[in-house]
């Protein structure tokens, strides 16, 4: 009976609503259609790859599929929560729904849970296909890290989009942005070989800085690897190393994001 009142109180709550809202727009803007065709279009290239290769097709097929299911998740993601968000502005719903008698905190945590939802979802449906060319538990695993990663596209997406405003900027930002923190272990591979025996100052001072965005920056590049699929070597420990990752680094920006909100005057 308790639990019953509690799921109740959680059912009618204005997060869960607002949650729920944000899957609603996800489905009436077709955004799980976009989904899916990018779905039919990873197993086309999959059955076209089983025909021109000659060796290891089932590798070559379940490494391709999780390269591009990835990029896929994270562009249509991030794309949505910008959309969705800037929509919000310029219509105005923004300033609707902090009318109504509830937080800025009870509306920002809604919309951020509901994205969540839709990139859960996202991801369920991109490991999909994976279960026929990989193991069970590396595709599992591959999934988790993905929802991971998209959830930190989403949150990033929610930060840029409450300081821009503006789609086409807030959409190149999280792109810069992911793509930086997909590439900075081998920017410091980089500084470390080129610039390990320099002793200028403008040496230095590349090195430190590159050192110092990897300290701030999440190391994307560890998140749903494709190699996993391949070798089976995906294991329980890096799963729980990026899941802490992931918290530490979603609850950051969700605080910033609410700092930018309480301080917009709305």
């Amino acid at each position: 009976m308790i639990e019953m009142t509690i799921i109740k109180k959680l059912m009618t709550s204005p997060i869960f609503t607002l949650a729920y809202y944000v899957v609603l727009e996800a489905l009436r803007t077709r955004f799980f259609m976009v989904v899916l065709s990018l779905f039919g279009i990873g197993l086309g290239l999959v059955l076209f790859l089983g025909q021109v290769t000659l060796v290891e097709t089932v590798a070559y097929q379940s490494s391709l599929l999780a390269a591009f299911f990835r990029i896929s998740a994270v562009y249509v993601i991030s794309l949505f929560v910008v959309t969705s968000m800037v929509r919000e502005f310029n219509e105005q719903s923004i300033s609707l729904f902090l009318s109504l008698p509830f937080s800025r905190t009870t509306y920002l945590l809604g919309k951020f849970f509901g994205f969540c939802l839709t990139a859960g979802i996202t991801s369920l449906l991109f490991g999909l296909l994976l279960l026929y060319y990989a193991d069970f538990q590396q595709v599992l695993l591959w999934i988790g890290t993905l929802f991971c990663e998209l959830l930190i596209v989403s949150t990033i997406a929610l930060l840029f989009v409450l300081n821009f405003n503006n789609t086409v900027q807030a959409f190149s930002a999280v792109i810069a942005f992911y793509l930086l923190a997909r590439s900075i272990s081998t920017l410091q591979l980089m500084s470390l070989g080129v610039l390990y025996s320099s002793n200028t100052f403008s040496d230095q001072f590349i090195r430190g800085f590159i050192y110092l965005l990897a300290l701030m920056l999440p190391n994307l590049d560890e998140f749903a690897q494709s190699a996993w699929l391949v070798y089976n070597s995906g294991t329980t420990a890096q799963f729980l190393s990026i899941v802490m990752q992931t918290i530490i680094y979603v609850f950051l920006l969700v605080s910033a994001s609410l700092f930018d909100l309480y301080r917009k005057n709305l």
